[in-house]
């Protein structure tokens, strides 16, 4: 396992948020993130076992990293075969980035005068493929493994402690919210950082 690409988009991820996170460029974060990401994601050597088992059922949130300030987490989803989320929120920026399989994400408006959701654009993401969701945009929307037969795994990268924050899913019908916390079903990180067998291997 290739555990130096993901310890290099940590670094590379923190350098970029450190020095927008002054100026709160979100613009900057998302467009440099975006790249990052697909190369990260252009690669499947790196992310751990523990973190890509399959549930029978629903999906897995696991979350690979939090930003010691909050400021963005990496997650590996995993989908169970056509496993999909109920329609909802984010409050923050976004990469979703589809490392193996298929998901399609399907995009929602929300009248504020009325509550009502109204079905968007929807997006099927295959291997390599990195969606952006800000909320200046909308970032409403319900998520679905693509795949019937088997499962997918996308990498997900927020603008703060995702399974940390109050957010919202919606009802369909009525577009009536409900407040969720989502947290993250691993509860133990992967350690990433454990370098004795790279070093002991040197000449």
């Amino acid at each position: 396992m290739n555990t130096a690409r993901l310890r290099r988009f940590i670094g590379d991820m923190t350098s970029l948020v450190g020095g927008a996170w002054q100026d709160r460029d979100e613009a900057a974060v998302v467009e440099v993130g975006r790249k990052l990401l697909g190369e990260l994601i252009s690669h499947d050597d790196w992310l751990p076992e523990s973190m890509a088992e399959c549930p029978p059922h629903g999906y897995a949130q696991n979350l690979l990293w939090c930003d010691p300030f909050e400021r963005f987490s990496i997650v590996s989803f995993v989908w169970a075969p056509s496993a999909g989320t109920p329609v909802h929120d984010h409050r923050m920026w976004g990469l979703v980035g589809m490392l193996r399989g298929s998901e399609t994400s399907q995009a929602f408006t929300r009248d504020a005068a009325t509550g009502l959701l109204a079905a968007g654009k929807a997006t099927t993401l295959g291997p390599g493929d990195v969606e952006l969701l800000l909320p200046a945009l909308g970032d409403i929307h319900r998520v679905t493994n693509a795949l019937a037969d088997c499962g997918s795994i996308s990498i997900h990268v927020y603008g703060g402690n995702i399974g940390g924050v109050l957010r919202h899913t919606f009802d369909s019908q009525t577009g009536t919210p409900s407040p969720f916390v989502s947290g993250y079903t691993n509860r133990a990180m992967p350690n990433l950082w454990d370098r004795s067998a790279e070093v002991r291997a040197q000449p």
